[in-house]
């Protein structure tokens, strides 16, 4: 199967760079989906406990990345924007066994929901559930482009 790319509109003739409102159309779309992954996060902290409202929100997590990956580059293809978020998240994951994002979360809220404190195998398993999901839904936006 071949990676489409989420690009934005060409114009009818094919030629040619990305309509700019198309370009800013894709920039919107991936904001209203920051918002509401950020929506789902907190509902699902208001609704569950334990492992679904942790490792939910791990798979949110990395949803909100990537959707910000979007925001930042509406080019990106699907693979590329879903393996961003996911380096990322790892990434965040990982620092955690330095110690670092625990000393900035004790003194900071803003820290402790961006970093984290404490190190958890498992979320990383988590993560790449959300890069998956992420991934396989931006691939869904461009076929529906390509078709339309």
């Amino acid at each position: 199967m071949s990676e489409r790319a989420v690009r934005p509109a060409r114009p009818a003739d094919r030629s040619g760079p990305p309509a700019p409102e198309a370009t800013g159309r894709t920039r919107l779309l991936a904001a209203v989906a920051a918002l509401v992954t950020v929506g789902a996060g907190l509902g699902l902290r208001a609704v569950a406990t334990g492992d679904v409202a942790k490792y939910g929100g791990d798979a949110l997590y990395t949803l909100l990345i990537l959707t910000l990956v979007v925001l930042l580059a509406p080019r990106s293809t699907p693979a590329r924007a879903a393996g961003i978020a996911l380096a990322v998240s790892w990434a965040v994951e990982l620092l955690q066994l330095t110690g670092l994002p625990a000393g900035l979360s004790a003194r900071s809220t803003a820290a402790r929901l961006v970093l984290g404190s404490t190190f958890n195998a498992p979320d990383l398993f988590w993560y790449a559930v959300g890069a998956c999901a992420g991934w396989l839904a931006l691939r869904a936006v461009a076929r529906r482009r390509e078709a339309g």
